[in-house]
């Protein structure tokens, strides 16, 4: 059976708009006895998801010209057979462009054979706008604090389930993200609401933010450029990436 269209279509239909399904993270930040999301098993990509027609393409494999260090100085991760490395120490890579609401396509691996556990097991994250991060860890039968497994919208919400791949093995997140609204006051309007399929397994259903992610606190919405910069994190293990492409859906 084709599981592509299956995959295509549920993400269609929450691509148009989110439901503010949760607001209230369900455990203290970082809990350890906070329930684990229950392991399912996932459909692994056969093939990079190709991009449509709208969409702008961040990396296809070829170079890191759309991208820039944290630092803005050029870009220094690996870019081998089609898919770029995290080298450790070099620290968080940017989009050369800033981005406000978007529809985001993302395929990962984690370091394959696995090395260390919990939060020093292929760590990296993606960040919108530089502030709110959706984690990436190999979660492939590693245990963490849920609001910092795969998936998690990192010390906030633990994902719906557990739709982890083993590592080496190609994972997708298609992410639906709408920024957070501020007046010209800097008073918050509206916070940011998200939605994540991991591996075409909706995990985060219209999620709505505290405020930006971090370690070991939450802190308060500030306000911020209505565009920032997509950034994915250097956390000193060589997650790779590859066939990064979103469409705006602010216009």
């Amino acid at each position: 059976m084709n599981r592509r269209p299956l995959r295509t279509v549920a993400f269609l239909l929450f691509a148009g708009g989110t439901l503010a399904a949760q607001s209230t993270p369900p455990c203290a930040q970082h809990a350890r006895d906070c329930p684990k999301p229950p392991v399912i098993n996932a459909v692994p990509l056969r093939e990079p998801v190709p991009p449509p027609s709208d969409a702008i393409v961040l990396f296809d494999g070829s170079n890191l010209d759309d991208w820039r260090s944290g630092d803005g100085s050029p870009a220094r991760w690996r870019v081998k057979n089609g898919y770029m490395e995290v080298v450790p120490g070099t620290g968080t890579l940017a989009t050369a462009r800033g981005f406000g609401d978007v529809q985001l396509h993302v395929e990962w691996a984690s370091p394959a054979p696995p090395k260390g556990e919990d939060q020093d097991r292929g760590n990296s994250g993606v960040f919108l706008m530089g502030r709110y991060e959706v984690q990436v860890l190999d979660s492939y039968g590693s245990l963490t604090y849920p609001d910092g497994q795969a998936g998690a919208l990192y010390g906030q919400f633990p994902p719906l389930v557990n739709a982890s791949l083993p590592p080496g093995v190609w994972q997708t997140y298609d992410i639906v993200f709408h920024r957070p609204r501020f007046d010209q006051d800097g008073k918050l309007l509206a916070p940011a609401v998200v939605t994540v399929f991991h591996n075409g397994v909706l995990i985060q259903d219209g999620v709505v933010l505290t405020g930006p992610t971090a370690h070991t606190t939450r802190p308060p919405y500030q306000a911020h450029p209505d565009r920032l910069p997509l950034t994915l994190q250097d956390h000193e293990h060589p997650v790779r990436y590859r066939n990064i492409w979103l469409r705006e859906l602010e216009r």
